[in-house]
This record gives C-alpha cells, structure tokens and sequence, in this order.
C-alpha cells in the first residue's frame, strides 16, 4: 500500500496548512480562552472551499478523497483541534449519512449549503442515558400520517444551536431495540427545536457542544433519512467513517507538540548541554517518534482502504484508538520536556493536551474501538473455522 500523497493530495494539504497558518492559529488561542466559536474562519473556510472540500463535486463540494481528506484535518488540527472538529462534524458526520442515505431530492436540498457554509450541520445520537448503548434512547418519532412528531433531548452536541441542519436519531418502535431506531433530518429553523445546557469542556473549548431539545417537531414525511429502522445502521457506519477524521485530528495535535518539543530540545540548554543531547530525553523521543509514525501509517491504511472500496470498519477503529492515545501521550510528555514553560498558556502545548483527550473519548471512546476491534477479529476467526 502506498502511503505517498499525489500531487493533488499535497495540494489539498497545502492549501490547508495555509489557510490554517494565516487565519486559524492567530486566534485559536484567544478563542479557546474565551470558548468562542469561530465564525468569521467558519465563514472564510465555507467561502474557500474548504468546508465542501470532502462533498462531491454535483452538490457544489470539492469531491476529495479520504485520504485527502485526513492530510486537510491533519493540518488544521496542527494548529485548532476545535476548527478541525468543526470541519469534521459537518462533513463525515452530517453531509456523510445525506450522501450514503439520502434520496436525490434530500442530498440536492442539504448538501449544497452544507458545502458552501451556508449551513452548518450537527449530528444527534447520544442522550443523557444513552452514550454507547444507543438502544436505551429515550426519543421518539410518531408517525401521525402526513407529518413525523419527534420528541428527544440529545446531548453532548457538536456544532448545537449554531447547526441548522440535524441529523436527529430517534425511536420508531422502541419494542424492537436497535431495529427500532430511524434517523431524520431536522432543520433548526423548525418549531420545537432549541439549544439547551451549553457544556464547559475541558479541550477544543472554541467548538460549541451543547444540549439540544426537540419537543414536538413536526417533521415532513419525506425527512425520514433512509428507512424506517434504519437508523442504527446508519449511526454506524457513519461513525465507522468519522473515526477516521478523529484519527486524522489526534495525528495533528501529536505532530504539532512533537514538532515544538523538538524544536525546543535543540534550544533549550540545561547545565550548558542542549536538551537534544541528553540520551534519556532522546530515548523518549525515539518512542514518541515511534508512536507517531504507527499512528500516521494506521490513519492513512483506513483512508485507503475507504477509497479502494475495502472493508474499513476494523482498520478505522484501529486509527482511532492508536492516534488518539498516542496524541494523548505525546502531548503529556511534551509538557514535560517544556516543564513550567510547557503548563503556562503562553505555548500552546497545554491547549494541545486539553484537546488531546477528547479523540479517546467522542465518536466512540477507547474501549469501544476495542470492542469494534475484537468484533472483528473474532467474526473473522469464527469465519475462518467454518
């Protein structure tokens, strides 16, 4: 499998790593700070191209690859996990299950905007009670014969309040377990839908997650998202997808506090030897550099895999759980070589460290990557046996 970008795919980073170097990273700091939304930079990237970049070409979007697409989160994330997640959310978790899912008239009604930036979008599956096991929901769907009534309180909402398009995950017939759950498109601008309790995050602060409320939405018949049961299917393998973009903005944070850690050993002196010269410090950047290139070969193995048509369920959880540890790793130990340097908000090593943490959490923590893992191998050995 060959790992090297094509000339398109360096454009694409490219034009990322630009953008992300002249407009993101001199306000992520003050942002984060301020848990503020980026929306001039979220209305530049729509303006740019950037937002429609992994939409296809027929709905106004760029029609990038995956594997073009994880060079673009790598490099924004470099700079703004919150930026980067934002990007994220609205394209693998929003414009994705449109594209996969949706009928003609559905996909030429949503994605357009959501490739412009005209609308953001925002993906509706947990709940209160409801994280891993999705069957435990508590929101429902009722047909009423010309119309579809949703009642739900979803949680932990990326893009909430801001997003006027929702991919909102509710019960059509509870009896039925993960068989009963559909998935609807919800507009924002429709009656009964409201932002609840904004959360205080401890990372990627500039992303607004939030509580969302839809208390007797009335839907068309013709936002129903696939079909009737479909729903867990859906939630699924549009997170099997997702997990990739995660991998990709774990790698991101992980290069870029690599890199600065770097930088800062070949400066930085102690009892008039540079940091850089110190074998124990050099060992652990041997492993830090370890842990970072199996992380890069992983994530860009399951984008790959997603271009060629190969199955990829397996190969993305893999992505996820070893970039987002390894990020989670990498960023604690280059606060370490910085020391007080490192902790103080003066460098942003410690926001990369806040942020680290949530790519072993959203979209499937750790412990459900091994589960996903685990599945697989046994189905495969079970296969093999028969």
């Amino acid at each position: 499998m060959d790992f090297t970008l094509n000339k398109e795919q360096l454009t694409i980073r490219d034009k990322a790593a630009a953008f992300a170097k002249k407009y993101v990273e001199p306000v992520a700091a003050e942002l984060d700070e301020r848990a503020e939304f980026p929306m001039e930079n979220f209305r530049r990237m729509g303006e740019d191209g950037i937002l429609g970049l992994p939409i296809p070409k027929e709905y106004g979007g760029g029609g990038i690859d995956t594997v073009s697409y994880v060079a673009l989160i790598e490099e924004v994330s470099k700079v703004d996990a919150s930026t980067a997640v934002i990007i994220a959310s609205n394209a693998s978790l929003v414009s994705s299950p449109i594209l996969y899912f949706g009928t003609d008239e559905q996909k030429n009604k949503y994605l357009p905007d959501l490739a412009s930036g005209k609308k953001l979008g925002a993906f509706c599956l947990t709940e209160p009670d409801a994280g891993t096991d999705s069957s435990r929901q508590k929101a429902t769907a009722v047909d009423k014969g010309d119309h579809w009534l949703i009642n739900a309180h979803k949680k932990f909402i990326t893009n909430g309040g801001i997003a006027e398009t929702y991919i909102v995950f509710a019960m059509t017939d509870a009896s039925k377990g993960y068989g009963g759950i559909s998935a609807f498109i919800v507009e924002g601008s429709m009656d009964g839908v409201r932002e609840g309790k904004v959360e205080k995050k401890m990372g990627i602060r500039a992303s607004k997650t939030c509580e969302m409320h839809f208390d007797n939405v009335k839907i068309p018949k013709e936002n129903l998202l696939g079909k009737i049961g479909q729903g867990f299917d859906i939630a699924m393998t549009t997170l099997d997808a997702g997990r990739i973009g995660i991998a990709a903005q774990a790698l991101g944070i992980a290069q870029a506090a690599y890199d600065m850690t770097i930088a800062y050993m070949q400066e930085r002196e102690q009892f008039g030897i540079k940091l850089g010269q110190f074998d124990t410090l050099r060992f652990e950047i041997a492993r830090m550099k370890v842990q970072l290139d199996a992380a890069r070969l992983l994530t860009y193995r399951a984008a790959a895999c997603k271009d060629t048509g190969m199955p990829y369920k397996e190969e993305a959880a893999i992505a996820k759980l070893a970039a987002s540890e390894a990020a989670v790793d990498i960023t604690r130990k280059a606060i370490q070589f910085h020391g007080g340097y490192g902790y103080m908000s003066d460098l942003p090593i410690e926001r990369m460290y806040r942020d680290a943490k949530i790519t072993e959490i959203y979209e499937g923590t750790s412990q459900v990557q091994q589960m996903v893992i685990a599945a697989c191998e046994f189905a495969v050995k079970t296969s093999v046996k028969k």
